[in-house]
């Protein structure tokens, strides 16, 4: 009984959080800024081949009176640079670097990271990723929402494409996290680091609060630098702000369920902070999301009281609902909410996987490259 009490009050709690983050998660309108200071957008690139050139293609469409294009080619071996630089057609803001091979104590995307703000000469660094795509009218929405909130770093969270049921059922859960598990107004307006969250997919920063903060240099060994970012910005008193891009700025981040794998095992250690909270958090999510269901479909036969089937059904309409909610104020199919359990057996697996590698490896691999757990090495 105390156990179903408890997941009745953790999910009235997430369910409560995501109702208010729903009503208060600014986002990306199609507005133009009052000013228009000088964009760089800055994109890591390690072979890339299949999505660079449209990448290029939508960055350097943007409707916006400034900014240039800096991509970096990190060391690909499926000819990424020259497939950008063919889709840039010759257009003077564009420009392509070659990545520096990788030094002793960084991790790969960060070390590109820190190769192209060197290299930026705008008023504002925009970091994205080589899979985010961009509309015309991106680039300004996201300059005045940072203007609207005089905002030093801007975490934009780009609405995620998934298409095969392994990438539906395991992206998607970021929305549940961002907007079940984070108040919102907490990150915002609070000054605790601890309340910090970003996407690394898109993140703009103001160039003097980046290099405030030590820019990637600060971050060079983490694997979960986006986060790590944020909180550095919040630890010096600045300004973090978390935005819904509403369509604007999408990403298509694993194509199937091999690659949302290997990409969630990647970061799934480093993001809950350590093995015992990864264990302690497969557990809690176990309970929340699928014990509800065992004890709806179990509940006749094993005779566990008189609030069956009441109660689980409460339950599991409670954790449906929260998932439904955050995937329709994130761009994702609501429908899907209703294979919850089935997420949380594939996130089991996600999170196996992170542990066999850590044993086998001493960390995550990708791209070809090994993270060294005890070093930050990739």
């Amino acid at each position: 009984m105390v156990v179903w009490l408890g997941i009745t009050l953790v999910l009235s709690v997430i369910g409560a959080i995501a109702v208010v983050n729903t009503l208060t998660f600014p986002r990306l309108r199609r507005q133009r800024p009052q000013a228009a200071p000088p964009i760089s957008l800055l994109v890591p690139a390690r072979n890339e081949r299949a999505v660079i050139g449209e990448t290029v293609r939508s960055l350097l469409a943007q409707d916006y009176p400034e900014f240039e294009v800096i991509v970096l080619d990190d060391q690909s071996e499926d000819g990424t640079g020259a497939i950008a630089q063919a889709a840039a057609a010759d257009d003077p803001r564009f420009r392509l670097l070659s990545g520096v091979p990788l030094p002793p104590g960084w991790i790969g995307k960060n070390w590109a990271c820190h190769q192209l703000a060197g290299a930026a000469s705008g008023d504002i660094l925009v970091f994205a990723d080589a899979d985010v795509r961009w509309q015309p009218d991106a680039l300004a929405a996201l300059v005045a929402q940072f203007e609207r909130h005089s905002a030093d770093l801007l975490a934009v969270w780009p609405t995620q494409i998934t298409h095969t049921w392994g990438e539906r059922l395991t992206v998607s859960l970021l929305a549940l996290v961002v907007f079940g598990y984070l108040p919102e107004l907490l990150v915002r307006r609070s000054p605790w680091a601890s309340l910090a969250a970003a996407n690394g997919q898109c993140l703009a920063f103001r160039r003097e609060a980046y290099a405030a903060v030590g820019g990637h240099a600060a971050v060079r060994h983490r694997i979960v630098e986006d986060v790590a970012l944020a909180r550095q910005i919040k630890r010096q008193g600045r300004r973090l702000v978390m935005v819904l891009d509403d369509g604007l700025i999408t990403c298509h981040m694993y194509q199937g369920w091999s690659s949302a794998r290997d990409g969630f095992a990647k970061n799934i250690i480093a993001g809950y902070g350590g093995l015992l909270p990864l264990l302690l958090a497969t557990i809690f999510h176990w309970l929340v999301f699928f014990a509800p269901w065992v004890w709806l479909g179990l509940g006749w036969a094993l005779d566990l009281g008189p609030h069956w089937p009441g109660w689980p059904l409460a339950l599991v309409a409670l954790g449906v609902g929260v998932r439904a909610l955050s995937a329709g104020a994130s761009g994702q199919r609501m429908r899907d909410a209703v294979w919850m359990p089935v997420s949380v057996l594939l996130m089991t697996a996600i999170a196996a996987r992170a542990i066999w590698w850590r044993v086998r490896y001493g960390g995550p691999r990708w791209k070809g490259r090994s993270i060294l757990a005890s070093k930050g090495v990739r």
